[in-house]
């Protein structure tokens, strides 16, 4: 159903002359893509100015000229580590070409006695004479608007040069068709911005510094656009959804009044004004699907119950989805506690769950005698089946894709969902990775939390550090010793969790315990439950940890290696601790000399706890695609915004994107049809497909 005008960007790669079996793979590799237009987007890194071409007695040091001569005199090297030399001239003075390596007849054929040629390359002055080594370029004179002005240079993969990459952009590029405007005139006049054609083919033109920063007005243009089509998209998508019939989930509140009073602390004003905006959502008609974001230890698991309980007293059933074992059955321990209090029936479901108890669960939970199921993926299997699901709550949603939620929501009869993280999201990404949700957050940490001490230290301090870590188990505190890897790396000189558990255990003995990624579940949870209930007070770890473990007698956090890890992560380890009374200490372990980039990301941790601040600097430090630790964190990828960038246009694409559905909400109008293609563009096709389809 794509339009005719953009299959020749969607042609595979292959159909471009030049483009055989090898290369083929190496573009593919580069683009992350088989078709022509990933070409287009790749856009370039630099440009060498070829345009100053003065005669030689003018030619400066250390810089790239094209110069038109005479090839003089031809001097092969007397042995084979000697270069291949050249005696060029024009009316002014003489230039030296050097080549070093040359085979048979190259050269002589390159450059005849005698012959007149453009060369250009970079001018070196040697022992007072001028030379050029490797001319980037010899053509005959005729040439020399092939080589005059600006060559683009783009970003490369080993095994394809950048002339060859130029030659294949260029065919990519002669392919881009003339398309009708889809931008809101008033914008375009407003931004200054040129119609999409020119904005490409100026894009991969650039002739200064500045036409290679993301707000140049060319990739400014490109960049909307890429955000218009997923902003368009997600409201698509949201409309669909909005309009799909749900159920009024309104519980009389016993359940829920009860909970309130068993609990020993009462609700902020941010969770209420987040229940409330649940609970609105679950009483109308149509289906729930809302974003959660709240800061480390801010109270989401309380508002996640409250929530299931408001549709279990509608006699329904209730799910909470987690990404990992030990995040599913900390939920399970925090919630089964209080639950069983009220006589709330709860069950735990992981794919450690197996055999004849599981086939019991299944059963309980299909008969309606099971009121929350918590789990992990294991949720999703066809066998799980519920008497009557309608909520959903999905943890930590960055670890599974829109597909999971909405494969989770389909289980229920109508389900709503409620999606939540503790990784707080930059406005500006949130927006881009959940258009489709409304959002909430709670703003507010419970009152009586105290500051959490953070402290870089150079790792040549290890030895009063682990002073003070004995100092600090001496009187019953236990211990987080965080390590980015888990086995020795030749590549990066980091510190392993076994090899320090190993230097640790000399010392502390069996206080110290050692968990990461590899283990099985069950060993796993077995050192878990020792640190948080037994005699382990020395945990040492990788990023296992890194979110839904709540051991409050855990007051200090060692972090090794602190300037490898991204803001957000160190923000989400140090919320492991300061979860009781007593202050807590988190120690930023790094090996010096800091880039300056770690520099601004360990200040930043050091001066605050707000994690919304912190995610916004992440942003700007190290880009959407990195910023929760993973590419295959279910966010989008963009191939021509930069979210750190482009967030005022992203506010603007969604404004846009609202306003079209409003108006055209089948895209049938003249812009309408104008922004189809966009999405086609983009390739939106299901989202383009839906809307044919009606």
């Amino acid at each position: 159903m794509r339009p005719q005008v953009l299959y020749p960007l969607f042609s595979d790669l292959s159909s471009l002359k030049g483009v055989g079996g090898r290369i083929s793979k190496l573009l593919e590799k580069l683009l992350d893509s088989d078709k022509i237009a990933n070409l287009l987007w790749h856009l370039p890194s630099g440009y060498i100015d070829r345009s100053y071409s003065p005669n030689i007695i003018d030619a400066p040091d250390n810089r790239i000229i094209t110069l038109k001569v005479t090839v003089g005199k031809h001097l092969p090297p007397h042995n084979r580590t000697s270069p291949y030399r050249i005696e060029c001239y024009d009316d002014t003075g003489f230039i030296t070409l050097t080549f070093f390596k040359v085979k048979g007849d190259y050269v002589k054929n390159l450059l005849p006695e005698g012959s007149q040629r453009i060369i250009s390359g970079k001018v070196e002055s040697f022992n007072n004479k001028l030379q050029m080594s490797h001319p980037d370029y010899v053509v005959q004179t005729e040439r020399i608007n092939e080589v005059l002005g600006f060559e683009t240079i783009y970003p490369l993969t080993a095994g394809i040069s950048n002339k060859v990459l130029s030659k294949i952009q260029k065919q990519a590029l002669d392919k881009a068709p003339e398309l009708d405007e889809w931008i809101d005139a008033s914008l375009l006049k407003q931004k200054g911005w040129d119609n999409w054609h020119n904005s490409l083919i100026s894009a991969h033109e650039p002739k200064s510094e500045a036409d290679l920063s993301p707000a140049n007005k060319f990739r400014s243009r490109l960049a909307y656009d890429e955000l218009l089509a997923g902003q368009l998209a997600l409201a698509i998508v949201r409309q669909k959804y909005k309009k799909t019939k749900g159920r009024s989930i309104k519980g009389d509140g016993k359940l829920r009044h009860k909970l309130l009073e068993h609990l020993p602390f009462a609700l902020t004003s941010a969770q209420k004004r987040v229940l409330a905006e649940i609970g609105e959502d679950m009483a109308s008609e149509t289906k729930m699907l809302r974003l959660l974001q709240g800061d480390v230890g801010s109270g989401k698991t309380i508002v996640a119950l409250l929530t299931m309980l408001n549709a279990i007293e509608c006699g329904a059933q209730s799910a909470i989805m987690a990404p990992t074992d030990i995040l599913s059955r900390q939920h399970f321990e925090t919630i089964s506690t209080l639950a069983d209090k009220i006589g709330v029936r709860t069950a735990i479901l992981t794919g450690r769950t197996k055999g004849k108890k599981r086939e019991e669960l299944l059963s309980e939970l299909k008969d309606g005698k099971i009121d929350i199921l918590i789990g992990t993926h294991a949720l999703f299997q066809d066998d799980v089946t519920f008497k009557d699901l309608a909520c959903v709550i999905i943890d930590e949603q960055h670890r599974f894709g829109v597909q999971q939620r909405l494969d989770l929501s389909a289980k229920g009869n109508l389900a709503d969902v409620l999606v939540m993280t503790a990784t707080p999201i930059p406005r500006t990404l949130t927006l881009t990775a959940y258009g489709d949700m409304d959002c909430s957050r709670i703003d507010e940490l419970p009152p009586g939390r105290q500051k959490i001490d953070t402290l870089a230290m150079p790792k040549s301090k290890m030895t009063s550090i682990i002073d003070g870590v004995k100092r600090a188990l001496s009187t019953g505190t236990k211990v987080y010793w965080v390590c980015p890897l888990v086995e020795e790396s030749e590549k990066l000189d980091l510190a392993a969790a076994e090899e320090r558990y190993e230097h640790l255990h000399k010392i502390f003995g069996d206080k110290v315990g050692l968990v990461h990624g590899k283990m099985k579940g069950a060993d796993k949870d077995k050192i878990m439950e020792d640190f948080a209930f037994g005699s382990t007070d020395l945990l040492i770890a990788t990023t296992v940890i890194e979110v839904g473990v709540n051991v409050p007698q855990a007051t200090i956090m060692v972090i090794e290696h602190a300037e490898r890890f991204g803001l957000s992560q160190l923000h989400q380890l140090r919320g492991r601790i300061g979860r009781g009374s007593d202050k807590s200490t988190c120690i930023l372990l790094y090996s010096p000399p800091l880039s300056e980039t770690a520099q601004t990301r360990l200040k930043t941790i050091r001066e605050t706890e707000d994690g919304f601040i912190i995610a916004e600097e992440d942003l700007k430090l190290r880009g959407a695609g990195e910023l929760l630790g993973t590419r295959q964190s279910g966010l989008p990828e963009f191939k021509l915004a930069d979210l750190s960038m482009h967030g005022d246009l992203i506010a603007i694409a969604r404004k846009d994107a609202e306003l079209i559905m409003s108006k055209d909400a089948n895209l049938t109008s003249e812009r309408g049809k104008n922004l189809r293609t966009l999405l086609y563009l983009f390739e939106k096709d299901q989202v383009a497909n839906t809307l044919r389809s009606g």
